[in-house]
């Protein structure tokens, strides 16, 4: 019997990949002569690094980069694929996490170390990158990554601006003189999961701007620089960006990665999911297991987890769901041939123990849903 175990993150208690082997033991109870093939798996956001490295016995390295307001941060990232891929997630070098709340101010914040970040990943030789942009401190477009990459941002004194997304309202010119074309031969792909434009009342500064510390003038104030910064980029660089769906994630880094390094934005889950090998893991499976903490219409939708249940059935495998708890509008999850899903609370754990005891919980609700796959075949 063959068993691939593809779980999300069960966020707050465990990591996709420590998920992925908990829920593994609970197979092996049921099945102890199964073929268990853990495939960690995310939707773009936190986590994405770790279960792509974890599902491509990958390697992590380390680089020290600029944090979001120019402190000095231990940044990781991953080497996937035999090493000819990379992942790096914004958040390790300009995320918000990385700074006080008193300190946050994204006029100032700058994705300049997530260029440094992407750049070392560069050097390591790989051919892709695949971009996590969530969580972000930052405002600037994704100028502060720009500069990092060699691309000079200009005043109309000829200086170079500042960094931060307040200093765009002072943009006169793009210069790419100094970005190495070496880049052109490396194809960068970014999980993305919204739709928001660069600019407006639906864009960046409005919707993501307060989060990090914005207020109502500020959010005016970044909005309009991140306008000037778009009829920039179109005017030298010859690329239209602010309508683009997901231009404005991560503060218009979505917009940035476009403009600057020519990247597509994709949808998180079918990306990250492509990148953990889990098609080729599928062939000749059993069954499918998979999870995250709470389940509900939206992991049908845009969740890794429905994403490997849609390619599950694809391939005639059923698959059976683990999670924390049931959230309105589970029951969508039928239509992509979940056969059960089973809930830690369900099979009479409790939420506090749940939360202590993680691990042994899955575990025990993973030899659950096998024993029902078991006795759904006789």
């Amino acid at each position: 019997m063959k068993v691939v175990v593809a779980p999300n993150a069960f966020k707050g208690t465990l990591t996709a990949a420590q998920a992925a082997a908990a829920i593994a033991r609970g197979v092996h109870q049921v099945f102890p002569d199964a073929e268990v093939l853990e495939v960690p798996v995310a939707d773009g956001g936190d986590g994405t690094m770790e279960a792509l490295v974890s599902a491509n016995h990958g390697v992590y390295r380390t680089a020290v980069v600029e944090g979001p307001l120019g402190d000095s941060v231990q940044a990781r990232f991953g080497l996937i694929d035999s090493r000819r891929g990379a992942v790096v997630e914004l958040a390790m070098s300009s995320g918000l996490t990385l700074i006080s709340q008193e300190r946050r101010d994204p006029r100032h914040a700058s994705t300049y170390g997530f260029g440094q970040l992407l750049e070392e990943a560069r050097r390591a030789g790989v051919s892709g990158i695949i971009a996590g942009i969530g969580g972000s401190a930052t405002n600037d477009g994704g100028a502060g990554m720009a500069q990092a990459l060699g691309y000079r941002l200009l005043d109309a004194a000829g200086r170079e601006l500042e960094r931060g997304g307040a200093a765009l309202a002072r943009l006169e010119q793009i210069d790419p003189s100094g970005f190495d074309p070496a880049w052109r031969a490396v194809a960068v792909k970014v999980a993305c999961d919204v739709t928001n434009p660069l600019t407006g009342p639906e864009g960046a500064s409005a919707v993501y701007g307060p989060q990090k510390g914005a207020d109502p003038q500020a959010v005016r104030e970044l909005d309009a620089a991140l306008n000037r910064l778009s009829a920039f980029i179109q005017r030298d660089l010859g690329k239209s960006v602010a309508d683009i769906p997901g231009a404005g994630a991560a503060g218009g880094t979505g917009a940035g990665l476009v403009a600057f390094l020519d990247a597509s934005l994709v949808p998180g889950a079918p990306l990250v999911v492509d990148a953990a090998g889990f098609d080729a893991k599928l062939r000749g499976a059993d069954l499918v297991i998979t999870g995250e903490g709470r389940v509900d219409e939206q992991t049908a939708f845009g969740k890794a987890p429905g994403e490997v249940a849609r390619r599950a059935q694809a391939a005639g495998v059923p698959v059976v769901l683990l999670a924390g708890s049931k959230g309105p509008g589970w029951q969508a999850l039928n239509r992509l041939g979940v056969t059960a899903v089973v809930t830690l609370d369900e099979e009479g754990g409790d939420p506090e123990q749940a939360l202590k005891e993680p691990e042994g919980m899955l575990i025990r609700a993973a030899v659950v849903a096998c024993r029902r796959h078991k006795w759904a075949k006789k």
